[in-house]
């Protein structure tokens, strides 16, 4: 159950992240400063992809980053949007320190995990 709902929350803050990426600029919301925002997103981003997919850590990895950067692209297809490599950076990086995060989460849940699996 809490796998699945995992999974559930990497497609929500995917479609948040689409939808914030790609609609005109007068329809994003503005919560804080952009590169907050992006950081922010993106790190949850990477860090959920992980916590849902653990065993395939190194995609979530990859996932994240490509999906920053598919969608800066995407935004030379909207009139009121551009795409910048620095806004690309801020993303990629952010959804692998999030990515990181996870990971290490994951593996120290699992050290301290196994000792008491054996008792």
């Amino acid at each position: 159950m809490t796998r699945t709902l995992l999974r559930l929350s990497v497609f929500v803050i995917l479609a948040i992240l689409v939808f914030v990426t790609l609609s005109p600029i007068g329809l994003r919301p503005v919560v804080a400063s952009a590169n907050v925002e992006r950081m922010s997103a993106y790190a949850l981003f990477g860090f959920l992809l992980i916590l849902a997919y653990p065993k395939r850590w190194y995609l979530g990895l990859v996932t994240g980053m490509a999906v920053a950067g598919i969608l800066e692209f995407g935004q030379e297809l909207s009139p009121t949007r551009h795409a910048r490599m620095s806004d690309f950076l801020v993303k990629a990086v952010a959804a692998a320190f999030g990515s990181l995060v996870a990971y290490l989460a994951l593996a120290a849940y699992a050290r301290f995990e196994r000792p008491s699996a054996s008792r």
